[in-house]
């Protein structure tokens, strides 16, 4: 397509106009005041000196508080907003309690892009639309977004996101929109973005599609960990005297008549989910942050309440490491569904995503092969060809409940909030719902100046959170991780993730990890030998409230989200620890690796990834079958026409290497599509037509194959033959 000169000019005048325009509002629209700022910082100071080394109460003196204090504050749902709000209203002097039906941030808020964002298409469509609101939203988001990165140094970093162009015309029309992101970010501009020519492109980013390629255009947003920060919000409410639990869910609230004969919301009834014991906790006011399930509890509370909740599922997935450069995104801004698409070095993996799906509210959301293979081939665009994208190097994949909600106070039911929504029913009970990570604080903040507002609730200061430093960050540094290294033996690449997980904290959990047994590292056995997550985490976690091998797995660490055959491996290690510190039964202990490996399965994206294998046609040459039934037979000593473990634990022992009994059912299972515990000719050809196709990466039992056919061979000077 030609573009007209005229359109350029018209493209850069615009441009520079609406910079010019943004620029001016972001000096008459009102910022965060200064005076408000710092004093909410002394605010703060004081706060975090007050409870930052309080110890963490055990569970189970939580719930006796739970069952026998009135609170002001019950909030239900341990997301972001829930956690934020918790932490609200306890630091403003209020008597806080909250529960959670799962794990923390088990939800949406363990699910996102981990990105803290404010909104570049906001910001577009604020220009394009004249739209005061988008672009106030946006302003708010940029300084959350500083906000976020300021509280909690050791989870959350400015993070370079790269857009590439493609046509010479979009470079000054992309130039002037993210120049005006950073315009409106004013005085919390993370870094100023930047222009690179193909060939610096191409430096940063190899793995870039060369043709046609222009250039590229470099922002920054920020980049967290947002399980972690879940949690971190969590404990800094629980140390500053919330009473927090999770796996508690609510069966039914509970109801008063007031002064004046009005039924209100006075707290609920929960059922602990681990011990099966049920209680009334007790309130002046409930407030409901449970995300997807926001009209779950509004429809407690009122039965013939309108829906207002209308979620989306949105699948990332996870592909290895050496598909992005380590510490460089991409941004593909036009999709072919139109939606934008991430692809982002996380936790030493790459996640792409998100898909944008209507759905129903459920307790497992799945990621679908369908929306699997939309992010693939977008990924395929925008790579270069000699990077082939394979399905079988898709480590994980999951689905996440983003909840949309419409403004119930707005006649238009179709109309989708941009923001978030404050409700408050008839009975008193107090939504919050909508929003995104970045904003959860000022969401929490208005929700409780609502509460205190709606309920008549006395705190003893107003809101605190602007400045307040989260769990572990008060005594962190960027080279904490080298006294970790000093003081305990610790590999340099464990002591980093300890110090960026846990901050100051991660002195404790170097102190609960076991000698390895070797020179180096001291100390510090890993789950995986992949992934820098440690046994010790798993001991950490527990006194964390971790009551599963899923909070372990998904969100204690990462392990599940970066890689599911990892996630699956490193399970057993994970219950026998937890078996010893919760002193877990037989039986509970086999109920727990069940309820995991469902999870895998369902969640993480395990069943698809095998079902995709099995689909994979047998398309090969007669050459190649005769060369495959040969590697076959390699293995399959007894000529029974199927391979077991004794021929596999055979092989190993033939060629030297020594290799567990669970790794040789591992290797057997890979490939084992009936689990009968053994492998026949037509799995096997099954495996090998998927690892042509790339529906699997790579295969042990092909490698043990193939091997043995190498080994198998006669080599020429002792066949008799030669001269």
């Amino acid at each position: 397509m030609r573009v007209r000169p005229q359109t350029v000019k018209r493209l850069v005048y615009a441009g520079v106009a609406a910079g010019g325009g943004v620029f001016v509002a972001t000096f008459i629209y009102p910022r965060l005041s200064v005076k408000k700022t710092e004093l909410g910082r002394v605010l703060a100071a004081d706060v975090q000196q007050q409870y930052s080394n309080a110890p963490l109460p055990l569970r189970e003196d939580i719930h006796k508080r739970l069952a026998t204090e009135e609170f002001d504050v019950l909030v239900v749902g341990g997301g972001a907003t829930g956690c934020g709000v918790a932490l609200d209203a306890v630091s403003r002097g209020l008597k806080t309690s909250l529960v959670e039906k799962f794990d923390y941030s088990a939800g949406t808020s363990s699910r996102s892009t981990k990105l803290i964002h404010g909104g570049v298409r906001y910001l577009q469509k604020a220009v394009f639309n004249l739209d005061y609101e988008q672009y106030r939203m946006v302003k708010e988001a940029l300084a959350e977004r500083a906000n976020l990165i300021d509280i909690a140094p050791h989870l959350a970093y400015p993070f370079p996101i790269m857009l590439p162009v493609y046509k010479w015309w979009q470079v000054p029309y992309y130039w002037a929109g993210i120049k005006m992101y950073d315009l409106v970010a004013g005085k919390q501009l993370l870094k100023s973005s930047y222009y690179l020519s193909k060939k610096k492109a191409l430096e940063l980013f190899p793995m870039l599609k060369k043709d046609r390629l222009v250039g590229a255009l470099v922002y920054y947003d920020g980049q967290h960990d947002d399980a972690r920060m879940n949690i971190s919000l969590a404990m800094t409410a629980v140390r500053m005297g919330g009473a927090l639990t999770n796996h508690t869910e609510v069966v039914h609230l509970l109801k008063t008549m007031d002064g004046e004969g009005k039924e209100t919301v006075c707290g609920a009834h929960v059922k602990d989910l681990i011990t099966g014991r049920e209680f009334d906790i007790k309130a002046k006011c409930v407030i409901n942050a449970t995300g997807p399930y926001t009209d779950s509890l509004r429809k407690m509370s009122n039965p013939q309440v309108r829906k207002i909740c209308q979620p989306s599922s949105g699948v990332h997935i996870v592909l290895p490491d050496y598909y992005s450069p380590e510490s460089m995104g991409l941004l593909d801004p036009s999709t072919s569904d139109g939606r934008v698409i991430f692809f982002l070095p996380w936790q030493k993996v790459t996640l792409a995503g998100t898909t944008d799906s209507p759905c129903d509210v459920t307790d497992y959301p799945q990621p679908t092969e369908k929306e699997i293979q939309f992010i693939l081939n977008e990924i395929r665009n925008y790579l270069n060809p000699d990077v082939e994208v394979r399905r079988g190097d898709v480590l994980s994949a999951w689905s996440g409940l983003r909840p949309l909600v419409a403004d119930p106070n707005k006649s238009d039911t179709q109309s989708i909030a941009r923001n978030h929504i404050i409700e408050v029913a008839s009975d008193h009970l107090i939504t919050i719902a909508g929003g995104k990570w970045t904003t959860y604080r000022h969401m929490a903040q208005e929700t409780i100046d609502k509460a205190v507002e709606v309920c008549g609730l006395t705190p003893t200061s107003g809101c605190r959170t602007q400045g307040l430093m989260v769990e572990g960050s008060h005594g962190f540094t960027p080279t904490l991780f080298i006294r970790l290294v000093q003081d305990f033996g610790l590999e340099n690449e464990v002591a980093q993730h300890l110090a960026n997980t846990y901050g100051d904290k991660a002195f404790k959990v170097a102190k609960l990890a076991n000698l390895t047994g070797r020179r180096w590292p001291i100390v510090g056995r890993r789950l995986s030998e992949e992934y820098p997550y440690t046994e010790a985490e798993v001991k950490y976690a527990v006194r964390e409230y971790a009551c599963s091998a899923i909070d372990i797995l998904a969100r204690r660490t990462r392990l599940a989200f970066c890689n599911v055959h990892a996630a699956e491996e490193a399970l057993p290690r994970i219950i026998e620890i937890m078996a010893e510190e919760l002193k877990w039964n037989k039986t509970k202990q086999k109920e727990e690796t069940e309820r995991a490996k469902r999870f895998l399965r369902r969640e993480m994206g395990l069943d698809i990834k095998k079902a995709s294998e099995m689909q994979a046609p047998i398309n090969f040459t007669k050459d190649e079958i005769n060369m495959y039934v040969k590697r076959f037979k390699g293995l399959d000593y007894d000529n029974k026409g199927y391979i077991t473990i004794n021929d596999l634990r055979r092989y190993f022992k033939k060629i030297g290497e020594r290799v567990t009994e669970d790794q040789l059912h591992d290797i057997l299972s890979e490939v084992d599509l009936n689990k009968n515990a053994q492998v026949d000719l037509g799995e096997y050809l099954q495996l090998m037509s998927a690892l042509k196709s790339g529906r699997v990466s790579n295969s042990r039992l092909a490698m043990a194959a193939e091997q043995i056919a190498e080994v198998e061979k006669i080599p020429v000077e002792r066949s008799g033959g030669g001269v």
